[in-house]
């Protein structure tokens, strides 16, 4: 069971954030071969966080060491390698999976930048934070490849645009 909450500060529009944020995460879970979690009695919990540049820059420099606004931040609260033991052995029934904190005015100038509303933005990068909850990355070519690849397919299953420029092979 996947439980999914969307706390909104008053810059990001009024819009159901929640069922957003929950069928992105879903979404991007589906891509993975974390997609059985779903079907799991065990409640999978995710928070997402639509704040303010000046927040996401405090903790991108509290946490990153850099001193600027970012577009998305994630913070899994289970290392990749224990994401199977932990959501199978769960003590409670419950699994804290991780937070995930969006930059209002970083993502709405993105937005403005592609062309696509800062709900379909917001959307994407709730996708791309959920990925890295799952331990995926792009720091290298081939990580940054088959993560563009799972982004992709979840972006065209919600019925949105391709973020990454086509790439020459």
């Amino acid at each position: 069971m996947l439980d999914v909450a969307a706390l909104r500060e008053a810059d990001w529009p009024e819009l159901d954030w929640d069922a957003l944020a929950a069928r992105a995460v879903e979404t991007a879970i589906r891509q993975t071969p974390y997609a059985e979690w779903l079907g799991w009695p065990t409640a999978i919990e995710v928070a997402v966080r639509l704040t303010s540049d000046d927040e996401v820059q405090a903790l991108n420099r509290q946490y990153r060491d850099k001193d600027k606004p970012t577009n998305v931040l994630s913070f899994p609260m289970i290392q990749p390698d224990l994401l199977e033991s932990v959501t199978q052995n769960s003590d409670d029934g419950e699994v804290l999976l991780g937070d995930i904190v969006l930059a209002h005015g970083v993502c709405a100038g993105e937005a403005v930048e592609r062309e696509v509303s800062v709900q379909d933005h917001a959307t994407h990068l709730i996708v791309h934070g959920m990925l890295h909850l799952l331990g995926y990355d792009h720091m290298g070519d081939a990580e940054a490849e088959a993560m563009e690849d799972m982004e992709r397919a979840a972006l065209d299953q919600l019925g949105l645009h391709d973020p990454y420029p086509v790439r020459e092979d």
